[in-house]
């Protein structure tokens, strides 16, 4: 059976990417206008812009809903950068961390058989945790049984990625998260055999990045460049990597400054296939690279979701639930 599934804060389809295949993608949303092209080019379609500005009642029906909602205003790095312009955060900010409930008011009207919510791992502990008791109390109050994991990429792709992954079905369905592996590819099996000269990092900007790391050593801090081991995995590719590199360096040997990854190594990074077209500047790219996520993650995450919805078992709980309702109902 095919499924019929809806892409909400798409980026660039890494969600879509591991969900075609099991069905089709009825509708999409994004609003960044470098991230459409990118999405159009690969997909053969343009994305609805700002969500916000969507009649859900127009939304076409859909069995499985997909949303990789904004992380800005949950993040460790979100967090700090609206405190320090004297803004307010999470459910607070007056332009992202609303668009949650864009999602919620979607499933409400559209009642999908099941969902899948990707964020980052902070969303957690935001707010001392009152955030996401908020988002999942919103989403059960919706009638949804909800399963969350934190879940890491390094066991399928060489990078240190960890991100909250948020599942609900309509039904009380069993589901259990995949297992990842501990241990996945080294980095040097993403690396391009011939790579320009224009991303060895230039004397100057290598020069700076030695003296910003040695500037916070002494003063016991980490911060600072990460020259990456090409036998293990490396850190999180965010969206600011187009600034320097500096998170991940690929170190060229004895008497040559370290490189960037390419914008094609970036997408290799996050497991799309070398099919997948790169069609805007390598700045829009590193950051639409930075944004998405771990395409095999979601694909093991949607096999899960896809057998829970045909296996079709109800959690035990649940039907005893349903069985003392009943019992109450028949005595009144």
């Amino acid at each position: 059976m095919l499924y019929r599934f809806i892409d909400l804060f798409a980026g660039i389809g890494g969600i879509r990417t591991a969900f075609e295949t099991f069905g089709e993608c009825v509708f999409s949303c994004e609003w960044d206008v470098k991230a459409q092209e990118t999405y159009e080019a690969n997909f053969g379609h343009k994305p609805v812009g700002d969500i916000r500005s969507v009649n859900e009642k127009e939304i076409p029906d859909h069995d499985i809903l997909l949303a990789g909602f904004p992380c800005q205003p949950f993040s460790i790095a979100g967090v700090s950068k609206k405190k320090s312009l004297g803004r307010e955060h999470g459910f607070l900010d007056e332009t992202q961390g609303t668009l949650f409930f864009d999602i919620a008011r979607i499933i409400k009207e559209k009642q999908p058989q099941a969902f899948l919510l990707e964020n980052v791992k902070n969303l957690r502990s935001h707010d001392k945790g009152n955030t996401f008791k908020v988002i999942k109390k919103v989403l059960e109050d919706l009638g949804y049984t909800v399963y969350t994991e934190v879940i890491n990429a390094k066991g399928l792709v060489p990078q240190n990625r960890e991100r909250i992954y948020i599942v609900g079905f309509k039904k009380p369905l069993k589901f259990e998260f995949p297992l990842v592996p501990k241990e996945g590819p080294p980095l040097h099996t993403i690396l391009e055999d011939n790579v320009e000269e224009k991303y060895t990092l230039s004397d100057k900007l290598w020069n700076y990045l030695q003296a910003y790391k040695e500037k916070h050593a002494k003063k016991g801090n980490g911060f600072g460049y990460g020259l990456a081991d090409l036998n293990s995995y490396s850190r999180t590719l965010s969206a600011r990597y187009y600034k320097d590199g500096s998170e991940i360096l690929i170190p060229q040997g004895e008497g040559k400054n370290p490189r960037k990854l390419t914008p094609r190594e970036c997408a290799r990074l996050q497991g799309f296939p070398d099919s997948f077209k790169i069609v805007v500047s390598n700045t829009a790219a590193y950051k639409q690279f930075g944004n998405s996520v771990a395409v095999p993650v979601v694909s093991l995450i949607a096999e899960k979701i896809i057998q829970a919805i045909e296996r079709d078992e109800l959690l035990e709980d649940k039907l005893e639930e349903g069985r003392i309702c009943n019992k109450i109902i028949r005595s009144v």
